[in-house]
């Protein structure tokens, strides 16, 4: 680093938040109360490209969106006078770094862009997170290791599903959302990917509706809503594009996926979980077998039938399915995340086949009867 002016390093730094190429800034260090960090990314919302400021004062994220143009070159010009010392941005051709001493010492260093992430021997994806761990996302919703980890997972799927080129609008239900840090975890995913998105989360309980309204409006996400009734009832205008159903107990998954058939949605991810029905039922029909005589296997056998049964009801409602791991089993036990993609073609070779082994009764199969 080198020793320059207030104002030199100012200029570098607002051509680097102006550059086309701007991948992500951070300014810290601000010795006033208040806000203390700021993150500048480019979106893409309704209105076309722009620049999003994330403050941060430690209790309640606040975000600015500024159309490129006018608006950001004023926000920009602010945001230097708001007093950060210390300054990291990366664009796609340089990074560059400005730190500033107690007493006023001004330190510039401009270098090359950050290096690709190295991928590993062996696989197709870099190690990259697909959202920053640093990104204010996780200070509201929390960022243990597991959650992230969850969270990388998740998104890293859902990038494999989807094309590259996404309609928008985007119409997005979570079913069964929970406390919905996954869904959070989507919206600020798929923000950057289309200009403009609407995700549901549902969810049966009042409360969990208004704890996650309010965190979606203490980060700023004006597309995304909640809303409390049952999977099967909920009211979700417009119907969805993408259905997500992420650990929904036993047959609320099956009542996920078929809302999303009834609704023609192009994507469906579910990640299933407590699997009692067809356990049950194998009990109570009083089959003997190898697969069922012990309680533990058919338990485990009742969850991949279960599973099995699900995927082959969609091939026969037009979807192409694939069963992958969701999150290493030695993260979580539940692990397993059905893909689905509309293609139209109908393919019931799989259920006959299934149905003449075993002649239980799937709950998926009696909701689309």
């Amino acid at each position: 680093m080198g020793a320059v002016t207030w104002e030199e390093a100012a200029a570098e730094l607002r051509g680097a938040l102006l550059d086309d190429g701007l991948l992500r800034a951070v300014a810290s260090g601000r010795p006033d109360p208040g806000i203390h960090r700021a993150v500048v990314r480019p979106v893409v919302v309704k209105r076309g490209p722009a620049l999003q400021i994330v403050f941060e004062d430690g209790v309640r994220p606040t975000t600015r969106t500024l159309a490129l143009g006018e608006e950001a070159v004023t926000g920009v010009d602010e945001l230097l006078g708001d007093g950060f010392r210390n300054w990291h941005v990366e664009t796609a051709g340089r990074t560059v770094k400005v730190q500033t001493s107690k007493k006023g010492k001004v330190l510039l260093s401009v270098g090359g862009p950050v290096a690709a992430p190295a991928t590993v021997a062996g696989h197709d994806r870099a190690k990259e997170h697909l959202i920053d761990p640093g990104d204010p996302l996780f200070d509201v919703i929390g960022g243990d290791a597991r959650k992230r980890r969850q969270v990388d997972a998740f998104l890293r799927a859902l990038d494999a599903t989807l094309p590259a080129e996404l309609p928008s609008p985007l119409r997005v239900v979570d079913l069964g959302c929970g406390n919905a840090y996954l869904t959070f975890a989507a919206y600020r995913y798929l923000s950057d990917r289309v200009p403009e998105i609407h995700l549901t989360g549902v969810d049966v309980r009042e409360d969990q509706r208004d704890r996650n309204s309010a965190l979606a409006r203490q980060l700023g996400f004006t597309g995304l809503e909640f809303v409390a009734g049952t999977i099967l009832d909920a009211t979700v205008p417009g119907g969805a594009d993408l259905v997500l159903a992420l650990h929904a107990c036993d047959t609320a998954t099956d009542e996920a996926l078929a809302r999303a058939v009834g609704w023609d949605a192009h994507w469906i991810l579910a990640a299933p979980c407590c699997h009692k029905d067809l356990s049950r039922q194998l009990r109570a029909s009083g089959r003997t077998s190898a697969l069922t005589r012990s309680g533990i296997l058919r338990e485990r056998f009742a969850d991949v039938l279960t599973d099995a049964y699900r995927s082959a009801i969609l091939r026969g409602r037009g979807y192409a399915v694939d069963v992958v791991e969701f999150v290493d089993s030695a993260h979580t036990p539940r692990n397993l995340l059905l893909k689905a993609v509309r293609t139209g073609k109908s393919d019931d070779a799989d259920l006959a086949a299934l149905s003449a082994e075993w002649p239980v009764t799937p709950h998926l199969a009696e909701l689309l009867r």
